[in-house]
Formats: C-alpha cells, sequence, structure tokens
C-alpha cells in the first residue's frame, strides 16, 4: 500500500470517528489524491450527510446524496487542495500586473462605449429631430440601438465559442466603429436610424464578450474583483451619457455624440490585438460558419424584435387591442416559443442550451437578473421624467441630479467584486442589494412635487446602494453553477434575460404612468382647456415635457402635482417586483469558489465533444428517470435471496416464541418499551 492510499484511509477513519457530526472540510483533504481517488474518498465521508451551509434539518437528513453532489462536493476540495493561480509575484495565469492592467484598460474602455451610447443620445434627441425635421426619428434614433442590441447578444456568445473569443471581439470593436462613423456622417434620418443599429449589433457584442472574456481570464475566486470594476465603469459611462450629449448638442455639435467613439474605439482594438493573449482556435471559416445555428439564430432574432415593437407600439403609435400591436405581440411570443423548442430539441450546437433552465439555482440566477434589470432601468429612464416634467430641470441638470444613484451604483459594484474575491461568497451581495433596491424604490413613493432636495439625494443613494451589487454578483453565481464548457451561452443568455427586461420594463411602466394620467385628464381639462390637456394626458412618458415648461406658473403647478402623482402607482409596481427578488433568489444554492482555473476550450472540435457530452449526460437523466419509474411501480418487489432470507428469520422467531415460557403482558410492554426506547 502506498503512502498516498494510507493517508487516504487516515482521512476517512478520522472523519468516520466524528460522525454523525462531522462535516466536509476542505483542510482535511490529502494533497497528493488522484481525481479518483479524492472522488471515492468523498463519496465515503459524506453518505447520508449533508455540504457545509445548509440547514440543520438537511444535515441531518437521512436521504441518500447524488453523484452530482459529491461530485460538486468533490471538485470543490480538489480546488481547495491546488496552489492559487496567484503567484507569489503578483502573477495571474502567468500574465504580470501590468499587462492585465493593460488588458482591462481595453475591455472597459468597450464597455463605457457602449453604455455610453445606450444614454449619451438621449439629451440629443430633440436637436437631432429638429435638424432632420423628423417626429418619428426622436423614438427610432434610441429605439433602434436598444432593439439590435437585444436581438444580437444571444448569437454571440455561440459564435465565439466556435471562432474563438479575440477574435470576434475584435469583430464586434469594428461593427461599433462602423456604425459610429456612418452616424457622425449621417445625411438623413434614415441613414442614422440604420447606422445605430449596427452600432447596437456592435455594442451588444461588446459588452457580452468582455463578460465572456474575463471568465476565460481569471478563476473564478477572483473574477468577481474584475467584474466589479467592469460594473463601475458601466455606471460611470451611463451617467455621463445625458451630461455629454447635451453638452456637445449645445456647445459643439450632436455629431460629436459619436465622433467621440472612434478614437476610443481605435485604441481598445489595438490593445486588444496586441496584448490580449487568449487560445484562438484555426476554425476555418466555411466549416465554422456551417455550425452556426443560424434557424435559432433567425428564430430569436426575429421573436425578440416582433416582441419588441409590438411593446414599442402599444400606446402610442397604434391602441394596444390594435391588430397590429396584438400581431406583433402574439406571433413573437410564440416564435420564442419556437426558439425554445429548437434549441431544446433540435440544434446540433445551440446559441441558448435550454438546459441552462433545468438547475433550480441556473433559473433561480436568470430570475434574479430579470427582476433586477426590470426595476434598476426605471430609475434611469423615469427619475429624468420627474426632474424635467415634476420639477422643471433642463434634461442636462436632470442628468446631473440622477449622479447619486449613479455614484453609489458605480460604488457598491466595485466593493461587490472584491468582497466576492476575499470571501468566494456571492448570495450575501444579492440578499444586500434586493433588501437596499426595495427600500430605495419604495421611498421613491414618497417623491412629490416639492420634495426636498436631500430627500432626493438620500433615497438616490439609497437605490444605488441595492442596484450595484446585483449587476456582477449572479454573473458569478451562474458560472459557478455551469460547466465551463457553457461559459459563454450562459453569459450571452444572462445578457439577453437582462436586456429583455429592461425593453419590458420601460414599457410596462409608461403603460401605468399613462393609465393614471388618462384618470387626471378631467383634473388637467379643468385648469388647462380640453386642447392642452391633450397634449399632456396624450402620447409617451416625455412627450410633453417642453411645453409644461412654456405653461403660466399656476398651470403648471396642476400638471406637475399630476405628474407626481401619476408617478407614485408606477414606484409601487417596481417596489413589489424587488421584493418578488427575496423569493427568487432563495432557489440559488450556495457554492464554493473554485481558486482553481480552467481556460475554456473553443473552437469546433470542442464544440463537437460538447455536443457529445450533453448528448451522454441527457441520456444519463433518461435512464435515471426510468429507474425511478420502474421503483415506483413496484415499491413492495424485494430480491429473491432477501425474501427467502427474510421469511426463514419469520419463522426461526415464530418457533423461538413457540419454545418461551409464558410472560406476563405487563412484563412484556415494559420490555417492549425499553427496547423501543433504546
Amino acid at each position: 500500500m502506498t503512502s498516498r492510499e494510507e493517508r487516504a484511509i487516515d482521512a476517512t477513519l478520522n472523519t468516520t470517528t466524528d460522525a454523525p457530526h462531522a462535516t466536509t472540510d476542505s483542510s482535511q483533504a490529502q494533497p497528493g489524491l488522484t481525481r479518483a481517488e479524492s472522488h471515492r474518498d468523498t463519496m465515503a465521508q459524506l453518505e447520508g450527510h449533508e455540504n457545509n451551509g445548509q440547514s440543520d434539518a438537511a444535515q441531518h437528513s437521512n436521504a441518500p446524496r447524488t453523484s452530482s453532489d459529491a461530485a460538486d462536493v468533490e471538485k470543490q476540495e480538489h480546488s481547495e487542495e491546488l496552489e492559487p493561480v496567484v503567484s507569489s509575484d503578483g502573477k495571474i495565469n502567468g500574465r504580470s500586473k501590468g499587462k492585465i492592467a493593460i488588458i482591462m484598460l481595453a475591455l472597459c474602455l468597450a464597455v463605457f462605449l457602449a453604455a455610453l451610447d445606450v444614454t449619451i443620445i438621449t439629451t440629443a434627441l430633440p436637436t437631432i429631430s429638429e435638424e432632420f425635421n423628423s417626429a418619428a426619428g426622436y423614438t427610432w434614433i434610441g429605439s433602434a440601438f436598444l432593439l439590435a442590441n437585444s436581438a444580437s447578444i444571444p448569437s454571440w456568445g455561440k459564435v465565439s465559442d466556435i471562432f474563438g473569443r479575440k477574435p470576434m471581439l475584435l469583430v464586434a470593436n469594428v461593427i461599433f466603429l462602423i456604425g459610429s462613423l456612418v452616424a457622425a456622417l449621417a445625411n438623413s434620418i434614415g441613414m442614422l436610424i440604420a447606422a445605430r443599429a449596427v452600432q447596437g449589433v456592435g455594442g451588444g457584442g461588446l459588452i457580452i464578450l468582455v463578460n465572456i472574456v474575463i471568465g476565460d481570464l481569471f478563476p473564478m475566486r477572483i473574477r468577481g474583483a474584475f467584474y466589479g470594476v467592469i460594473g463601475g465603469v458601466w455606471a460611470i459611462a451611463s451617467s455621463l451619457g445625458p451630461i455629454l450629449g447635451g453638452a456637445f448638442s449645445q456647445y459643439v455639435s450632436w455629431r460629436w455624440c459619436f465622433y467621440i467613439n472612434l478614437p476610443l474605439d481605435g485604441i481598445a482594438f489595438f490593445i486588444l490585438l496586441f496584448f490580449l493573449d487568449i487560445k484562438t482556435p484555426r476554425t476555418p471559416i466555411v466549416q465554422g460558419l456551417k455550425a452556426i445555428d443560424w434557424l435559432g439564430s433567425l428564430l430569436v432574432v426575429g421573436g425578440t424584435l416582433m416582441l419588441l415593437f409590438g411593446l414599442q407600439y402599444g400606446g402610442v403609435s397604434a391602441p394596444w387591442d390594435s391588430a397590429r400591436v396584438l400581431c406583433l405581440i402574439i406571433i413573437g411570443a410564440f416564435t420564442l416559443f419556437l426558439f425554445g423548442m429548437w434549441e431544446w430539441k433540435g440544434a446540433k450546437y445551440p446559441i441558448m442550451p435550454m438546459a441552462l433552465f433545468a438547475s433550480r439555482s441556473r433559473a433561480g440566477t436568470l430570475g434574479v437578473v430579470f427582476l433586477h434589470g426590470f426595476v434598476f432601468i426605471s430609475s434611469s429612464y423615469y427619475l429624468p421624467l420627474y426632474f424635467q416634467a415634476v420639477r422643471g430641470q433642463s434634461p442636462i441638470m436632470s442628468g446631473v441630479l440622477i449622479l447619486p444613484t449613479a455614484v453609489a451604483l458605480a460604488i457598491t459594484s466595485v466593493a461587490t467584486g472584491a468582497f466576492i474575491a476575499k470571501t468566494g461568497l456571492f448570495l450575501p451581495p444579492i440578499y444586500f442589494g434586493f433588501f437596499f433596491m426595495t427600500l430605495g424604490f419604495g421611498l421613491f413613493i414618497n417623491f412629490d412635487a416639492h420634495s426636498s432636495w436631500a430627500k432626493l439625494v438620500v433615497f438616490q443613494l439609497i437605490a444605488g446602494l441595492g442596484i450595484g451589487p446585483i449587476f456582477q454578483s449572479p454573473i458569478i453565481a451562474l458560472q459557478a453553477h455551469i460547466n465551463p464548457r457553457d461559459i459563454g451561452t450562459a453569459t450571452a443568455t444572462l445578457g439577453f434575460v437582462r436586456q429583455l427586461a429592461t425593453s419590458v420594463s420601460v414599457v410596462i411602466g409608461e403603460v401605468v404612468y399613462q393609465n393614471q394620467m388618462e384618470k387626471k385628464s378631467a383634473q388637467i381639462s379643468a385648469a388647462l382647456g380640453p386642447e392642452a390637456a391633450g397634449q399632456i394626458t396624450g402620447g409617451g412618458a416625455g412627450a410633453s415635457t417642453q411645453f409644461i415648461q412654456r405653461l403660466p406658473e399656476n398651470q403648471r403647478e396642476v400638471v406637475r402635482v399630476a405628474f407626481a402623482d401619476s408617478l407614485q402607482p408606477m414606484w409601487i409596481m417596481y417596489t413589489c417586483f424587488a421584493a418578488l427578488g427575496f423569493a427568487v433568489m432563495l432557489l440559488i444554492k450556495k457554492k464554493q469558489l473554485s481558486r482553481e482555473h480552467e481556460e475554456t476550450k473553443t473552437g469546433l472540435e470542442a464544440e463537437k465533444e460538447n455536443a457529445a457530452a450533453r448528448k451522454a449526460e441527457a441520456n444519463e437523466k433518461r435512464a435515471s428517470k426510468a429507474t425511478k419509474r420502474r421503483s415506483k411501480a413496484a415499491p413492495t418487489s424485494r430480491p429473491l435471496s432477501e425474501a427467502t432470507t427474510a421469511a426463514a428469520g419469520d419463522s426461526d422467531k415464530e418457533h423461538s416464541a413457540a419454545e418461551a415460557p409464558d410472560v406476563p403482558r405487563s412484563r412484556t410492554a415494559d420490555n417492549t418499551a425499553e427496547n423501543t426506547s433504546s
């Protein structure tokens, strides 16, 4: 017997001696064990017990441990046995601090530009619409970017699995740069809208691929710190967007909203080209294109666009019960259903594996992402409306006044990343986030036409404390509960869910607000007259802000109070959705974050291996379910030898009882009680 085997046996005996109160501790694992030996040792130690961190009831449960549970524990213990990937000289996976800083600079620039272009256009829209004499442009310049962004996100993850992360990140940079250049040079509203759509495709790739690349570069345990930095950059860019857009429009030209992207995007491109050193597969272009799930891509793009078009038109361009709106929403939703069925049953290399939704923890994580996206976007969209329509501020000042939310968001995002890297815990930031987000948005309900500025700042800070931690924590939670091979598709799915949530949220929030405004139409008509009241109560949420500022003071006060009162039920709705997050996050299981790192294998061969592995796992699950069904169908059946032995034992007991002398009934009862208590 080798010394390694002796150590394994000693560890098992020591753990067994402490049962039933012993729990698994990674510090007891033997550093010399192989993975197979560690797995056998773990199975022996953990039979009938639960992992650390579970409830006492679960710890004393007699339910048998599944092989997947034991494999998770074995993987965690094996990870603790290995040396951290951060070497003594500060290198991470062989990369120096300087090189990592340069790579992160490029990744942050990419995210900064993609986030900036979502909001920079908002304060420039009136100037652009006036220059091109297009009222429709006011809506579609912003919508084209968001629609293309949402529809393209799912495909970027799978394409990067086939062709590699670095080439696709560079392609996304080029697409975004081309869209920015065409938008800056646009000489018609149609040209500008088309350019914004191109920007949206590139921007979707930038945000998703940056998150995927970070997952490839860094081990799970310290990955959160880098995601936190990305979240902070996103918050800063989003808050600076309206300020820069208004300044460019007022003092230079709205075209600088797009010109500013060119040098920054160029810098990011060349840094990534020369410094990003992740493995790139040599996938032949033709074979790679054939491997793309084109039908799935068509279904998800078409379904997403139809659904979002329907939500955009509803109540603005056409009534909600009109044929155009209903057809777009119903057919769009049905197309997304067909997409899910195709990905589940038909796709060879699915862009969104439906197995992601099969696990309780993964489904809970995606639910948390949806609720977070649904709630947080309302602060970016409706707080500026409050400041402009109710408090009479300019678009630029409204951007300045929402800085408290952005500042708190940025600080907590970075702090959350550092916390996860330090402790390896991703659930506490989610608890913390939903608590403060629910509290903050609940306080927004108190905003009225005369709320103090101190209240406006403090309430935003509280909400921002809740929004920030839930940006990056779910990414870590999802990646911790998936096979590393699925990091690309899983991260893209998370981005798609978040983007879909934000798009749906804005529409639902506006419907709630608009319905409340219509209820106050009689009150507004009495003060302003029917014609003026129609301009305020009709159309979109922000369509009448400039008209309000031209009203006399007494009429303006009536409208401001009506606006503030109409926003309150909307804040109640968002508070309820934030509170719902407390229930959904309970689905997510704790999991120890690994210190070891395995870079995801990409390329066509890797896709074939992954497809074979998924097929084998599906077959194993079907076989397991069939076995369970058979065991339930015959619950009393026992092996023949077992039944024979039991029958013989019963016969011996009867024979012994017949030969035994009579015992008083009370004595027998006492013995029975003693045996029962013992």
